[in-house]
């Protein structure tokens, strides 16, 4: 951090600290300096997958969606099981989706399935932190908060492990935080230069923009470039006396984010007017489907670990008239949208490249209930998968005969959480100091060999 050397207000150069100040903070960016003495400590390489996928997309539908509504139907089950849907013919031969995913049935062949993933935590916010983290709460089932205690999000620990080589951001959060504190979803014991860049306007509003990457009116680029110099004088001078690691350290933060600001192609991605037309009408002129062209923007610009909050304030939760709510409106856009995302991504060769990661917190009990819904069900889920790393048209694992609980290949979110950092090139036995200095992995699953190419 900058740090006065006595107590002037102008350093030796004729700086003064009004100076340094107008330089403004990093921290908006996701650069600001966290704990100095993290490390990132890799374990041992591997092969196959290992890093195939250049970004990840992690699309969390908050809530908690029907998983037997939509890709683990169980027609021959009883009626308070089965529920009003049908299942219809995929692209893959033996594998049927519901009758309400006509586009994903069509796309069956580029993804995987993963119908049991389990866990024992039936609570929004907790089962969110769990899914984001791929650690369990230390109080499950519970409304907890997010707090500087928790264990930071996969994105964030992609961005400490494997920071991106191009002037990016490392981790974008797209469609706002999910829950009242955004629990799981922040840097946790990390701190806040691990945070993602929350985007918190919907990419379909009309003046959508991104502030914080936006060139202030009173700062042109004559001035910035100013700033830059200055910023250079004060390191040498603030840092004098610090070890060289930390110095070298700190200034390619500053670097990064100097770079980023004069990135046309960086920031360009942000500009999704620039899209065009066909393409946006394609995904959907509403939130999901323009978030999710816009994570595909990102990931096209280079963007390692990207987030897309699929309804930020949990529509999947179908207590109550549930097959009216998902045939309704939540079917046919998750349809649309997500499958327009996995065939832009085939269509421009980004798919083998790019890594699609699907799921929710839980799913839905087996049995409906008086209002016509289905209640939190952690005990067996389905998850998607599609892109780099990872085998396309598979199912991997089974449910019983009611969706109930893993029958085969039982898996955890953490496991799903693995694959995917493990697809991204970050080992899943690495491990990384917390500010005590102690090692911590860098999460509690192992990535599912079954699904991986």
């Amino acid at each position: 951090m900058l740090r006065t050397l006595d107590r002037r207000a102008v350093v030796c150069n004729g700086t003064t600290r009004r100076d340094v100040l107008r330089m403004g903070s990093l921290g908006a960016l996701g650069l600001g300096c966290g704990p100095a003495d993290l490390q990132a400590r890799p374990a041992a390489g591997s092969t196959g997958s290992f890093g195939q996928a250049r970004s990840v997309i992690f699309i969390s539908l908050f809530g908690g969606p029907a998983h037997q509504d939509m890709f683990d139907m169980k027609p021959d089950a009883p009626t308070e099981v089965r529920g009003e849907f049908a299942p219809i013919n995929s692209s893959v031969s033996g594998t049927s989706v519901c009758e309400y995913l006509p586009h994903l049935a069509e796309l069956a062949h580029l993804y995987t399935q993963v119908r049991s993933v389990n866990h024992a935590d039936n609570g929004h916010a907790t089962g969110l932190y769990t899914l984001h983290t791929g650690w369990p709460h230390p109080r499950p089932n519970s409304a907890a908060a997010a707090a500087p205690t928790d264990y930071p999000p996969y994105g964030s620990v992609m961005s400490l492990i494997k920071p991106p080589t191009k002037p990016v951001l490392s981790y974008v959060q797209v469609g706002g935080m999910q829950g009242a504190s955004g629990i799981g979803q922040v840097g946790g014991f990390l701190g806040r230069r691990w945070e993602p860049l929350v985007i918190q306007q919907d990419a379909h509003e009309p003046d959508f923009n991104v502030p914080e990457l936006m060139p202030s009116e009173n700062v042109p680029a004559v001035r910035l470039a100013r700033r830059r110099s200055l910023l250079q004088q004060v390191n040498d001078l603030a840092f004098q006396q610090e070890a060289r690691h930390k110095r070298s350290g700190f200034s390619t933060l500053q670097q990064r984010a100097f770079e980023m600001l004069s990135s046309t192609q960086f920031l360009s991605a942000f500009d999704i007017d620039r899209e065009d037309t066909k393409v946006r009408d394609a995904y959907g002129r509403n939130a999901e489907g323009q978030n999710l062209l816009l994570a595909r923007r990102l990931a096209e610009a280079g963007v390692p670990a990207i987030q897309v909050a699929w309804h930020r304030l949990g529509t999947w939760d179908t207590h109550g008239n549930n097959f009216n709510s998902l045939k309704g409106q939540l079917l046919p856009r998750f349809d649309h949208c997500l499958a327009a995302l996995l065939a832009d991504l085939e269509q421009r060769g980004m798919l083998d490249q790019t890594l699609v990661v699907v799921y929710g917190e839980f799913g839905r009990t087996p049995k409906i209930n008086a209002k016509a819904g289905r209640d939190h069900w952690a005990s067996c889920y389905t998850a998607l998968l599609a892109g780099g790393g990872v085998r396309r048209g598979e199912v991997f694992g089974a449910s019983d005969k009611n969706a109930a609980y893993p029958l085969s290949n039982a898996v955890g979110p953490w496991d799903v959480g693995a694959t995917a950092l493990f697809c991204a090139g970050v080992d899943h036995h690495a491990e990384y100091l917390d500010p005590q200095s102690r090692p911590v992995r860098v999460g509690r699953g192992e990535p599912i060999q079954g699904i991986l190419l």
